[in-house]
């Protein structure tokens, strides 16, 4: 059973389409990324999964029932990406708060809330007042407020959101323990550097379209590009492979390697013959790859709705003429 499911889920305010027929599967143990530029529809589909916000068409369910049912809302621990808590709670009131409303006995908030609090690194200020917590501890505060009641599935919106390097580094082991006990995470960030470390599967939402879903690997795969390099002080038959149909261009940043693009059908494999038919001893070989930000960065196209794109050409030049 998914823990998540979309199928041709759709979306309108008016005449406005926030998602146009998406279809995800997140299945249990994933943690799962949800990537778009802000308007792409990433916060309205987590609303439709909660029940905060009535789909138009479509269908959408959650650990099994339909998206916003009571029983499957409580299996869920949400941070949100702008959440803000009354500053005049202490951590600890306002997690014991939360506890409540969770439906928690007395007993087990007792036990579990300086639990989560350790587990997010902020145990030691669990009776400061929020007010004096940096924007970095609020977001672990955050965090650990989802993960109170210990829920099946984990919605984190931005969930580095504010913390600095050492902190995103915690909070990305922190998700990788989560993983390892079973729980699910569906995670929406901008930071895509972060995604690539932890995340198993990826969508790319644009103007409310799914343009892409897939592993890591899937996604970051140049496919058809791949990086050789043989043993020290041997010569790579480039022009013999150029004579194949391959393109052949030397690295420059590492002496001795090449990049060598397949022809539209083909395989590596007559290349790698081609090597050892010359007796030569092959010590690199790999499928190149790019950054998730590339890859990103490659599938969407302009700015965010309604915001003006930068103009093509040297940087502050005038748009000519009217819109885009």
């Amino acid at each position: 059973m998914a823990v998540i499911e979309t199928r041709e889920l759709r979306k309108s305010y008016g005449r406005i389409e926030a998602l146009k027929g998406v279809s995800i599967r997140v299945e249990p143990g994933q943690i799962y990324g949800l990537l778009g530029q802000n308007g792409a529809g990433k916060t309205t589909l987590i609303k439709i999964l909660l029940g905060i916000v009535r789909k138009t068409e479509g269908d959408a369910s959650l650990l099994g029932h339909a998206a916003g049912d009571p029983y499957a809302r409580k299996r869920v621990g949400y941070l949100p990406e702008d959440h803000a808590f009354p500053v005049y709670h202490t951590g600890y009131s306002l997690m014991d708060f939360y506890g409540q409303l969770y439906g928690m006995a007395r007993d087990d908030r007792r036990r579990m809330i300086p639990e989560m609090l350790e587990l997010v690194g902020i145990a030691g200020r669990m009776h400061s007042k929020i007010r004096t917590y940096s924007k970095g501890m609020k977001q672990r505060l955050g965090i650990a407020q989802s993960l109170l009641h210990a829920p099946d599935l984990i919605i984190l919106d931005e969930p580095t959101d504010g913390v600095d390097p050492l902190g995103r580094r915690e909070i990305r082991e922190l998700m990788g323990r989560l993983k390892e006990k079973g729980h699910t995470l569906f995670l929406n960030s901008h930071l895509l550097g972060e995604v690539e470390l932890v995340c198993d599967r990826v969508a790319i939402l644009q103007q409310g379209t799914l343009v892409r879903e897939g592993t890591i690997a899937d996604l970051t795969r140049q496919a058809g590009r791949y990086d050789v390099g043989l043993a020290d002080g041997q010569a790579f038959p480039a022009d013999a492979a150029v004579k194949l149909g391959f393109a052949v261009a030397p690295l420059p940043d590492r002496p001795g390697r090449f990049e060598v693009t397949l022809p539209a059908g083909q395989t590596i494999d007559p290349v790698l013959r081609l090597v050892a038919e010359q007796g030569l001893s092959l010590r690199h070989l790999v499928e190149k790859k790019q950054s998730l930000e590339d890859a990103f960065l490659a599938t969407v196209e302009g700015a965010e709705p309604g915001v003006d794109r930068r103009p093509k050409g040297r940087r502050g030049a005038r748009p000519v003429g009217g819109d885009d």
